[in-house]
């Protein structure tokens, strides 16, 4: 009796490690239940050899330091921070859930936070040692863009449209009441551009530069609000490719004197300001303006207390286009040289330039592709980027010298590395996976290049369930020579014997990269719920996705989709070659761009799609804001051909396949214009077509929410596809 219990209870046991994900698994389960083990919010400690990250609980702010052979000790708790909090600032009350996660070290010893008490916020300065807050400034709770000057004494925010200072004094910046005037948002010229921030303060905490937004000439847009008895209309400024823009300058505030200084960055007045940086010495304003065409940039340096252009360091042109994405790197001590990152001659690089213009040196190293530019060494020497390998699937810790100009690869191992170096560059904390490697965490000791295991994170799947296989694969691109990196997710319990269904994954836009050598392949876990239920699930990075540089982006200029599509068809070839792959029952679903794709290929390519989904889709370029959308296509005067060849909504009678349309109804991204007018088409063709709202989303459906979607994305698939 005892073998057979246990052989029950083993087979029990069995049995629940093969179970499949949950819909509610596949859809967050990735960051919460199956997550790798992390340690979470690493820093170094300024001028020490010190990290520092919270506890698995959020509770504890840890430290391990190389004095103490890299030990774990907790360094502050939360319950510290909420009693200093209330020392300070004693007629208010503070309850701390966890401790604040988006810490940031201004010195060794100072921690910057932001606390949220019952009546305010607070950005404050906590001393480590003494447990006590040196300073702090408080805000509205309602107050947006918080920005706290280096010094720690003020802070500037936003309430609506206007610009609040607490500290030094306090002021209101701004007083606009036309709400079409906006002063200080990082929600400027729509967030491109690398812009992510409205407001930038002075390295001497005496002046904050702002942008001033004028769109009171940009058309209102509405957006239908359902939740009142009688439904209203939201409206938004929405400028759309081809229509006017809105009108950005640049102002500084002078906070002993209270005046403001607008920058002159003169006509015309619809040109991109971006790349926005301060000069070491609080003297100067660099700024790089972009024409409206976005193939002509300046890189201007302005007087801050006058609004004088003093030069204009230096030019570039293309004959696609400019994307300026990030602001200017000064060097540690030196006012006269700086960094700055640009894809003119390939790939997105680093230069090192003099304040009269002159390029000193050229950094590049290789075809690697910058994706995040981390420290200068304290002393000025040497600067770290995490780049691209290995086509683009791997990332890399690099290390240059500035006087030398040589670059050296840190990291070797294929795969993903997250690194921070501490500040005098000795030392790099690494956070590492590959498609087999959930995480592996090192400090990487750079003058010898030991490493000391900090973490190992073990499958999270071990016992729970099995994922399916998965695999990387390479597809030549429609030009003939060009190779893409392709991800194969094949069904549970595969058999090469029998054939799947396909779901094809698909964005193909820029700035997106699915495909990466990283713990899950770079998906979710919806991709491999999908292959759970028997689906094999297809996605490729075709030509004008992100990261294998200029001239693979680039082709999508004036033609968006068309490169791409034939590029995915390449794909679709390589799946046909494959004879576990049903030729006949092949679905597309993609969102955003993605959306726009699986529209144009269940359209061009109904022969080949029988079922297609489409999220959020650009059904028509002229519909799109101006800024992506007039980089890409130009605008709609200027490329009729380009933008009719690109409507969905004029092939909609090609319609063969089953295709559901959903949109987020606050979608001010890709407004619900788009999915309309392509239903009105379908209706107008004779086609039939289905159409889910989400009445309360914007472009993309999250919370719990999400789990529905992705639900009614799996049934639709079953429905028409897997039968």
């Amino acid at each position: 009796m005892r073998k057979l219990v246990c052989a029950f209870l083993l087979a029990g046991m069995a049995a629940t490690a093969q179970q499949n994900l949950t819909i509610q698994q596949a859809t967050y389960g990735s960051y919460q239940e199956f997550a790798p083990k992390s340690l979470v919010s690493p820093l170094w400690r300024k001028n020490m050899k010190a990290i520092t990250y919270l506890d698995d609980s959020y509770q504890k702010l840890m430290q391990r330091t190389e004095a103490g052979n890299w030990a774990e000790a907790a360094l502050v708790t939360k319950e510290e921070v909420a009693s200093a909090m209330k020392n300070k600032f004693g007629s208010d009350t503070f309850a701390l859930q966890i401790f604040p996660y988006n810490y940031q070290w201004k010195d060794a010893n100072t921690l910057q936070l932001e606390i949220a008490g019952k009546n305010k916020m607070y950005v404050v300065l906590f001393d480590v040692i003494s447990k006590t807050v040196k300073s702090g400034v408080d805000l509205s709770p309602d107050g947006k863009n918080q920005a706290l000057s280096p010094d720690g004494t003020a802070i500037a925010w936003l309430m609506d449209n206007n610009i609040i200072i607490s500290g030094q004094g306090g002021a209101k910046v701004t007083t606009d009441q036309d709400k079409g005037i906006v002063n200080g948002s990082d929600y400027t010229h729509r967030q491109e551009f690398g812009i992510n921030k409205g407001m930038w303060w002075s390295p001497d905490s005496k002046k904050l530069l702002y942008y001033r937004k004028d769109e009171t000439m940009v058309a209102n847009y509405p957006l239908t609000q359902w939740d009142t008895r009688i439904a209203e209309n939201k409206d938004i400024k929405y400028p759309m490719a081809g229509e006017k823009s809105e009108e950005v300058t640049l102002v500084v505030y002078d906070t002993a004197s209270k005046n403001n200084v607008m920058l002159k960055t003169g006509e015309p007045k619809e040109q991109y300001l971006t790349t926005v940086t301060w000069s070491p010495d609080s003297k100067f304003v660099y700024v790089g303006l972009l024409n409206r065409g976005q193939d002509h940039l300046k890189l201007n340096q302005y007087n801050a207390a006058t609004g004088d252009l003093v030069k204009t360091l230096f030019e570039e042109k293309a004959k696609t286009y400019v994307e300026p994405l990030h602001d200017l790197t000064f060097v540690p001590g030196n006012n006269n040289q700086f960094l700055y990152r640009s894809e003119k001659d390939g790939y997105e690089q680093l230069y090192l330039y003099d304040t009269n213009g002159k390029q000193l040196k050229k950094l590049g190293y290789k075809d690697v592709v910058i994706q995040q530019l981390l420290d200068l060494t304290a002393d000025g020497k040497t600067v770290f980027y995490i780049g691209t390998a290995n086509k683009g699937l791997d990332r890399q810790l690099y290390k240059v010298d500035l006087k030398s100009g040589k670059t050296t690869q840190v990291t070797m191992a294929s795969g993903t590395h997250t690194a921070i170096v501490s500040t005098d560059g000795t030392l790099a904390f690494d956070s590492f996976s590959n498609t087999t490697t959930p995480n592996d965490v090192n400090i990487i000791n750079l003058k010898n290049n030991k490493s000391t295991s900090l973490l190992k994170a073990e499958n999270p799947y071990t016992g729970k369930t099995v994922l399916p296989k998965m695999e990387l694969v390479t597809v030549t691109a429609a030009d003939g020579k060009t190779p893409l990196n392709g991800r194969i997710i094949y069904p549970v319990n595969f058999d090469a014997s029998k054939k799947y269904p396909v779901m094809v994954y698909v964005y193909g836009g820029p700035h997106a990269q699915l495909v990466t050598n990283d713990w899950l392949g770079g998906t979710g876990l919806f991709d491999y719920y999908m292959a759970q239920q028997g689906y094999v699930v297809f996605t490729l990075d075709n030509r004008g996705s992100d990261a294998r540089g200029r001239d693979f982006e680039h082709v999508v200029h004036r033609n968006l989709g068309v490169n791409e599509m034939a590029d995915q068809m390449k794909g679709v070839e390589f799946l046909k070659g494959k004879p576990f792959v049903d030729s006949d029952r092949i679905g597309v679903y993609g969102w955003s761009f993605g959306g726009f794709m699986a529209t144009s290929l269940m359209l061009d390519h109904g022969d080949t799609f029988k079922v297609g989904v489409a999220g959020g889709p650009v059904v028509d370029w002229k519909y799109y804001e101006i800024m992506y959308g007039e980089r890409y296509m130009d605008t709609p005067q200027e490329n009729p051909e380009g933008y009719m060849s690109t409507m969905t909504t004029a092939k909609a009678n090609k319609l063969k396949g089953y295709l559901l349309v959903i949109h987020g109804a606050q979608d001010p991204v890709v407004v619900q214009q788009h999915s309309m007018e392509f239903i009105q088409a379908c209706i107008a063709a004779g086609k039939q077509v289905d159409y889910f709202l989400y009445p309360t989303h914007e472009h993309n459906v999250r919370g719990k929410d999400r789990i529905h979607l992705n639900q009614k994305i799996a049934e639709y698939f079953d429905t028409y596809l897997k039968k």
